[in-house]
């Protein structure tokens, strides 16, 4: 019983679920992630009952369990966000791009890999302050996990989730929780209306989604190979608008995966008009 109370993970197994999430999400899972997949994922199987991960491999693989291999692909998927993640991304924002765009035109952004929301709603307080509440500007966000588009969509977080998020935003731009909702803050309204949410998997055709400004692709690349990488690339980079702006986390470069884009500086760069 011990053992299945603390269910082990075998090389051959861990290696069956490393193909497995590269296939679906082009993710790279490195061995030493091992001990994270298996505390992810042992949850399921106690949830499942199931006396092994070949077993819960085989269930998630066997093409007749969709809604797990859902949960499979959130539970390996999710990352850590918070609001204003890497700043100066935004500062570049608000004193380049969009001080530089055509006055009334419409604005629109793309959060490729949005997780729980938290940069979407960064993107928008911004736009809401330098465009205006009622000007036409959207952003999308996109992610492969249904669980985090979910909590994105909702646009309910604690108040201990606003590490980065200056207090006259969360004023301006947030209600705060009451009753079952208290201690917590909602995204008010007039900023969700300018938001869309869709679940996305950039290692596969993209939906038809129009076209963009600024692409934010931030700390997700990390977890792609080199292929992948390009792949992934190319695919958004057809969504832009000439002249906009393909955005990567501070920890990540284009250099060596595509030649469409010019770099403007680190981390940032812009399709030529």
């Amino acid at each position: 019983m011990a053992a299945f109370d603390n269910p082990e993970i075998s090389t051959a197994e861990f290696a069956q679920f490393q193909k497995l999430i590269y296939r679906i999400a082009g993710i790279s899972l490195a061995d030493s992630k091992k001990v994270l997949l298996a505390g992810r994922l042992g949850r399921r199987l106690r949830h499942l009952n199931l006396p092994s991960f070949g077993d819960y491999f085989h269930l998630v693989s066997s093409g007749n369990e969709a809604d797990e291999l859902q949960t499979m692909v959130d539970l390996l998927t999710t990352n850590e966000t918070y609001f204003f993640r890497e700043e100066a991304h935004f500062d570049f924002l608000t004193k380049t791009i969009v001080a530089n765009h055509p006055s009334g035109s419409p604005f629109n952004v793309w959060s490729a890999a949005s997780s729980t929301g938290e940069e979407i709603y960064t993107i928008s307080f911004v736009l809401a302050d330098t465009l205006g509440i009622d000007a036409q500007w959207s952003v999308t966000g996109s992610d492969i996990s249904t669980a985090v588009l979910s909590t994105a969509e909702r646009g309910l977080y604690w108040l201990d989730r606003t590490r980065g998020l200056p207090q006259n935003y969360l004023r301006k731009y947030c209600l705060k929780g009451v009753r079952s909702q208290e201690g917590g803050f909602m995204i008010a309204p007039e900023i969700k209306r300018h938001t869309r949410f869709m679940q996305v998997n950039l290692n596969r055709t993209l939906p038809a989604l129009g076209k963009f400004h600024v692409i934010f692709l931030r700390n997700v690349m990390i977890y792609f190979d080199a292929e992948t990488k390009r792949q992934v690339v190319a695919r958004l980079v057809e969504q832009l608008h000439p002249g906009g702006y393909f955005i990567v986390g501070h920890s990540e470069s284009l250099n060596g995966l595509t030649d469409t884009l010019r770099s403007v500086k680190p981390t940032i760069y812009q399709l030529p008009t």
